[in-house]
């Protein structure tokens, strides 16, 4: 593709959302942003959808699995499924500055027993929502034709819901809701280079996610990302890329957190590849496989995730 775009590789599309433990929220931590699919640094605008498939199916307790119950809880979480529309939309000032919007859309189903004085009771959800969107701004604040390296700046806003009930009247955990109900400061920087062999470059990109305020009795945990990646472009069309995606978000806390089963560390392997079907318009997909995974308390994990999108010019 390089041979049909100009080098430029610092026009972020979105900071990746990353994924969460807990009673089952989740998103891919893959880095999908134009620059990593090395797209065009002209100025205009760009669109970027992408679908997430993630199972949340096994109980973890620290860094081991352990089976369903083993460890009593007030919830025993048995699975959550996610299945999520990720909507971004970049423009590029000139490949110095740029801006982006993103909107999720989510879809989750979840189920857990709910222990009460020696009862238990199975409790379920399964909603479609509006999540919470993330507007950014990158500026390059360096590089040469062959790197570039600069700083990202932004905040997720309280445009999801978070008081979704099930048909029993009974409000979902706060972790599940589709938004925080808070605002959170974003930010990151980013560096990367094109290789001197043939068709080769790499990227490094932390990022820092704080919320601002509380809302409702919950305020979520920071979360720090690490991005780290390589692509090797095979002719003109068609690039392998392979990332790893290093997570750490600390415990929620509130009165309707739940800071014993929240908050972790891991990393994951993503291989995956990016086919360009015209100038302006490209695929790409990943396969997300967790390499270390640490939980507080007990949690509900997935053994893979996987990550399908267009984007496009325009």
């Amino acid at each position: 593709m390089h041979k049909l775009l100009p080098y430029g590789i610092a026009t972020l599309l979105a900071l990746p959302l990353p994924a969460a433990a807990s009673c089952g929220a989740a998103f891919c931590s893959i880095n999908t942003s134009w620059d990593v699919q090395d797209a065009s640094q002209e100025p205009g605008a760009r669109f970027d959808l992408r679908y997430e498939h993630i199972n949340q199916d096994q109980p973890r307790a620290g860094s081991r699995k352990v089976a369903f119950g083993a460890l009593h809880r007030h919830h025993d979480e048995i699975a959550t499924r996610n299945r999520n529309l990720l909507a971004s939309i970049d423009y590029a000032l000139d490949a110095d500055l740029s801006f982006n919007a993103m909107l999720p859309i989510v879809h989750r189903g979840h189920a857990h027993i709910h222990n009460h004085m020696g009862a238990q009771f199975l409790d379920t959800w399964n909603f479609t929502g509006v999540g919470d969107a993330r507007v950014t701004a990158r500026r390059r604040l360096g590089g040469s034709e062959a790197s570039a390296w600069g700083f990202i700046i932004g905040a997720k806003l309280p445009t999801g819901d978070y008081e979704l009930r099930n048909g029993s009247g009974a409000l979902a955990e706060r972790s599940l809701q589709p938004g925080t109900g808070t605002t959170d400061a974003v930010i990151g920087a980013y560096y990367a280079r094109r290789l001197p062999a043939q068709g080769w470059s790499w990227f490094v990109q932390p990022a820092l996610q704080v919320p601002l305020d509380s809302r409702a009795g919950y305020r979520p945990g920071r979360r720090f990302s690490l991005d780290l990646g390589t692509r090797h472009e095979v002719g003109d069309r068609l690039a392998l890329m392979l990332q790893l995606n290093v997570l750490h978000r600390t415990r929620d806390a509130g009165r309707d957190a739940e800071p014993a089963d929240t908050g972790g560390s891991s990393a994951f392997l993503s291989p995956g590849a990016s086919y360009a079907l015209s100038r302006n318009w490209q695929v790409f997909g990943f396969v997300q496989l967790p390499v270390y995974q640490y939980v507080n308390g007990v949690q509900v994990t997935a053994d893979r995730a996987v990550a399908l999108g267009v984007g496009t010019r325009f």
